[in-house]
């Protein structure tokens, strides 16, 4: 019997390394997901599309149409926002903005990722749209174009409001639409700094995400509490150049909240790791162009090729098939002017990818294109010798 036993457990311990995602990695929280950023692909979910309230997670939304508006070039991290009445009014967790003071677009954007601070984003939210019902407005226009069918904005804070709800998947998927924008993690990492306020006293902002000073990659993104969501959070950590993004809803405390984001990290990190199988600078080969300033051009991937393995997992050898039609100048760096099936040992096509140029190939001139025929006739004669 004592073997028997045994061998039992043996099995029962095999079986739960086998698999793994059986397991409940966020046992205090209503709703979790855990996702490879590269990829996108879901490794742990837990009712992750029940509609529940984002709390301050809304400014993830927020923090993305900001930085959007800023990589357009529609405002400038340096563009001076003047406050308003609306916005100095606004109560829950703040950074005591005061109407008429003035601060630049980049203090304000401090103010949202590290502080949570809702004056500084309904702030935002009037200089990015005019008002803030625009600006709603926008954040549920881009949650439609992004898919998400669980999600309905009524504000771009997160104070509890009828009828304003996401899903832990969807803020997954706006997160991974926002860390796009590198330059907000800039923000979003930073544990404590000052906001010089206009009367030349500070206020002290400390992120309401513990993880980025305990957690070793934390980078982001945002908490959020109110009593109708409870305690949520979104969060990113990165560790030799692999990704995750997790998000916590409905935990009862912010302990549980941590632990429940840690534990989903630590399973990603422990049991997963991203590969660059080619980068988009590298070159596929050269394609010749009719009617460009140049003869030909590299033609590579319009992004890095990343693929999700499991630790210690052979990397298969892939082989590569592009299909390419006749290029003709002009050319824009970044056009996407054919495809790339990646194709494995198996000679089955795994992926279909998208190629571009390296580099812009301009249209030439008369003068240009008489050369380049008078170049080919004389080279042409030469042969013929």
């Amino acid at each position: 019997m004592k073997k028997i036993f045994l061998s039992l457990c043996l099995f029962f311990i095999c079986m739960g390394v086998v698999s793994a995602e059986t397991v409940d990695y966020a046992p205090n929280s209503k709703s979790a997901i855990l996702i490879d950023a590269a990829t996108n692909t879901v490794l742990f979910e837990k009712n992750a599309d029940e509609k529940l309230a984002p709390a301050s997670m809304t400014k993830i939304m927020s923090m993305l149409l900001i930085m959007e508006a800023v990589d357009r070039g529609d405002i400038s991290l340096n563009d001076e926002v003047t406050i308003s009445e609306t916005a100095s009014s606004m109560g829950g967790s703040q950074v005591f903005l005061q109407a008429g003071e003035v601060y630049k677009v980049e203090e304000l954007l401090k103010g949202i990722a590290i502080a949570s601070g809702n004056d500084a984003v309904v702030a935002m939210a009037e200089y990015v749209s005019g008002s803030v019902s625009e600006f709603v407005n926008l954040m549920n226009q881009r949650a439609q174009e992004l898919g998400l069918s669980n999600t309905v904005f009524k504000n771009p804070h997160g104070l509890d409001a009828e009828g304003h709800y996401s899903s832990a998947r969807d803020m997954s998927r706006i997160a991974s639409e926002l860390i796009k924008h590198e330059k907000i993690l800039e923000f979003t990492s930073i544990y404590e700094d000052y906001l010089k306020k206009n009367d030349g006293s500070s206020v002290w902002l400390v992120n309401t995400n513990k993880l980025v000073r305990f957690y070793d990659g934390v980078d982001g993104l945002k908490t959020g509490f109110t009593e109708t969501a409870g305690y949520c959070l979104t969060a990113t950590a990165k560790k030799n150049n692999t990704r995750f993004i997790s998000v916590v809803m409905g935990a009862e405390t912010s302990d549980k909240r941590s632990s429940d984001t840690t534990s989903l990290l630590n399973y990603g990190f422990n049991s997963y790791q991203t590969k660059v199988i080619l980068k988009a600078t590298d070159s596929l080969g050269k394609k010749r162009v009719e009617n460009g300033t140049k003869e030909t051009v590299d033609l590579a991937l319009t992004k890095d090729y990343v693929k999700l393995f499991r630790q210690n997992e052979a990397i298969p050898n892939y082989s590569y098939n592009i299909k390419v039609d006749n290029l003709v100048a002009p050319i824009q760096k970044g056009s996407v002017v054919g495809t790339l099936d990646v194709v494995d040992e198996n000679n089955q096509v795994v992926d279909t990818l998208e190629v571009t140029v390296l580099e812009d190939i301009l249209k030439s001139n008369l003068w240009e294109a008489f050369l380049k025929n008078l170049k080919h006739i004389t080279a042409g004669r030469n042969i013929i010798k």
